[in-house]
């Protein structure tokens, strides 16, 4: 095999990233695999359209084309949505050939099967570019697996909700006002839902499950809040606790080998890696058995990130880098649930909170208009008490910090 052929399925903006990025690094991936990777086809939806792209390339609208191609290496995918993209990946591995996806809804909902599939017919599948676009997060994990245990995962994982949250906080723009302007900026589809309404990070939490954990929670377990009630002056109250809401995935692993998965908008202290990530910026944090925590920090969309991405899987695919994620075992007991935490409450001002507020170690608290924010620390049962028998109230926790020390280097004493 002299060259290695590949095939693009969609010519969006991820697939046109694709693209471009085999053309202007022909001659690293050359270097690094010792073959020219050759673009053999492409398969679009609107005939009618204008595209640029080279005449030696094959344009088409039907699947058939590109599984009919002689010595047809990889095919990369970079279609919206579970169909067709899930059938026409199952035709390619069928055939033996290796895929490589973006398209994380899909991903979340077939992955499991997609993977055993591959298995069976000795191929691989590449889909870091199906979370946090170029943080190379999924490439992370599996190089982690091979000596370390995931402990838990949290993650910034949508950059459409991080941006407007940003804009919201140092701007005073109204939820409207900003998602308007993301619209504007091509961060947010005319329609968002999938972004404000937190299902993009939905569907990436379940990608990065079964690749730490080798398998999903189900998904009726996962908590899922978008970020469409948040106001300016909220995000402004807690700026003035030092801390700011970011929208985030959460994973966690405890003792009984459940698999704990949350997405909802959150605080966190200015001591956290997430406090600083903003605009269109994604960040996951892993923490593992020995090295502790790791933090990546990064673009999470757009052409390049994205085509970044998916060339780099790729090549470790192509490489044979890729190791599998088997679910390994955790010993009972091996994490406890600490059942307080610390909440910001935002309050009626005409609410007598004297009443609940005993319950609680007060941190802070200040009235911005009609409402009282208050920094609270305390028990889980007794937030969860004022939350039901006070419907007025509404809460946000703030998100734990995975530590920096490791189990290994706690249990030391420097003399």
């Amino acid at each position: 095999m002299s060259v290695i052929n590949v095939a693009i399925l969609g010519f969006g903006t991820v697939g046109q990233g694709v693209c471009e990025a085999i053309d202007t690094h022909q001659d690293r991936l050359k270097e690094a695999l010792g073959k020219e990777v050759k673009v053999r086809a492409i398969l679009i939806k609107d005939p009618v359209k204008q595209r640029e792209i080279d005449p030696s390339i094959k344009v088409t609208t039907e699947f058939k084309d590109i599984l009919d191609i002689p010595d047809l290496h990889v095919i990369f995918e970079a279609i919206v949505g579970e169909e067709p993209g899930y059938t026409y990946l199952s035709k390619a591995v069928e055939k033996g050939i290796h895929i490589v996806t973006a398209n994380k809804a899909m991903f979340a909902k077939f992955g499991p099967s997609l993977m055993e599939k591959a298995k069976r017919h000795t191929v691989s599948v590449g889909f870091e570019a199906t979370t946090a676009g170029g943080i190379p997060v999924i490439g992370t994990i599996r190089q982690l697996l091979k000596v370390n245990e995931i402990k838990s995962i949290q993650g910034i994982l949508n950059g459409t909700s991080n941006f407007i949250l940003s804009q919201m906080r140092k701007k005073g723009l109204s939820f409207e006002t900003a998602l308007k302007q993301s619209q504007e900026k091509g961060y947010a589809e005319a329609d968002p839902t999938s972004d404000i309404e937190g299902y993009d990070a939905f569907y990436k939490l379940l990608i990065l499950s079964h690749t730490a954990f080798g398998r999903q929670p189900d998904w009726k377990d996962i908590r899922r809040r978008g970020i469409t009630h948040l106001t300016a002056e909220w995000l402004q109250a807690a700026e003035s606790f030092r801390l700011r809401f970011k929208h985030v995935g959460s994973l966690e692993r405890d003792g009984f080998n459940r698999i704990k998965g949350e997405v909802e908008p959150v605080l966190v202290h200015d001591t956290h890696p997430f406090y600083g990530v903003e605009d269109v910026e994604n960040a996951i944090s892993l923490k593992g058995s020995l090295v502790g925590r790791i933090t990546l920090l990064g673009p999470g969309a757009g052409k390049c990130p994205t085509g970044s991405a998916m060339v780099e899987d790729f090549l470790s695919l192509i490489q044979g880098k890729y190791t599998a994620s088997p679910e390994s075992a955790v010993h009972n007991g091996e994490v406890l649930e600490d059942s307080t935490g610390q909440w910001v409450l935002r309050v009626p001002a005409n609410e007598d909170y004297q009443r609940w507020i005993p319950l609680f170690t007060l941190k802070d608290r200040i009235q911005l208009g009609d409402f009282l924010y208050v920094f609270v620390e305390g028990r889980k049962e007794d937030i969860e008490s004022v939350l039901t028998s006070q419907e007025q109230i509404q809460a946000v926790s703030i998100l734990d910090e995975i530590p920096l020390e490791n189990a290994v280097k706690e249990g030391i004493a420097v003399s």
